[in-house]
């Protein structure tokens, strides 16, 4: 699919600032898969189409993980994490994307999961360093991704991490085990 076509796609999913989010996710997103040896055309798609579902309804998305038997832990969890794994189902569906490794890229792109693949977190890390997001530690983490995938994902995690932990918010399990699966495997 070409980038105009995903593009007015997704458009009208979108608020004008996540579009602007959007824009700015796909252009780290392709920056990174370049530097990183990921597939540059996947790393667009799957960032074009990160957010597909973010602004779809809370009750939609609960269907959707029952029907289509997602995690049931998420819905235990803040609905933020919702719209990545209900995204990748409604990108199949809707947009007639067939390519598992842009799915997974979608699906996984909030929670992260152990062993993610190149183009998942390249699409991971994109959401968190475009350049549009300001927070604190946003800047590090930028710097990290020019030299080491694997820093800047383990400090992103960390950041989010600690950011919930401050708000007394649960973390999902899978950034735990992200978290852990990126120390614990991490080469010296």
């Amino acid at each position: 699919m070409e980038r105009e076509t995903a593009l007015n796609l997704v458009k009208p999913h979108l608020t004008d600032h996540r579009y602007q989010h959007t824009l700015g996710v796909m252009e780290t997103a392709i920056q990174l898969a370049k530097l990183y040896g990921a597939d540059p055309k996947k790393a667009e798609l799957a960032a074009i189409f990160h957010d597909y579902a973010k602004f779809r309804p809370k009750e939609e998305m609960k269907q959707i993980i029952l029907e289509q038997r997602m995690d049931p832990k998420l819905l235990s969890f803040n609905s933020e994490l919702w719209h990545a794994p209900v995204g990748a189902y409604l990108v199949e569906k809707e947009a007639g994307i067939k390519d598992g490794e842009i799915l997974d890229a979608i699906r996984y792109h909030t929670s992260g999961r152990p062993s993610m693949t190149l183009l998942e977190k390249v699409i991971y890390l994109a959401d968190y360093i475009e350049p549009g997001r300001q927070f604190p530690g946003v800047e590090d983490v930028r710097e990290m991704a020019k030299e080491n995938l694997t820093d800047a994902l383990i400090a992103s995690m960390k950041n989010t991490i600690v950011f919930l932990l401050k708000k007394n918010q649960p973390v999902f399990p899978d950034t735990i085990e992200t978290y852990n699966h990126l120390i614990i495997n991490k080469e010296n």
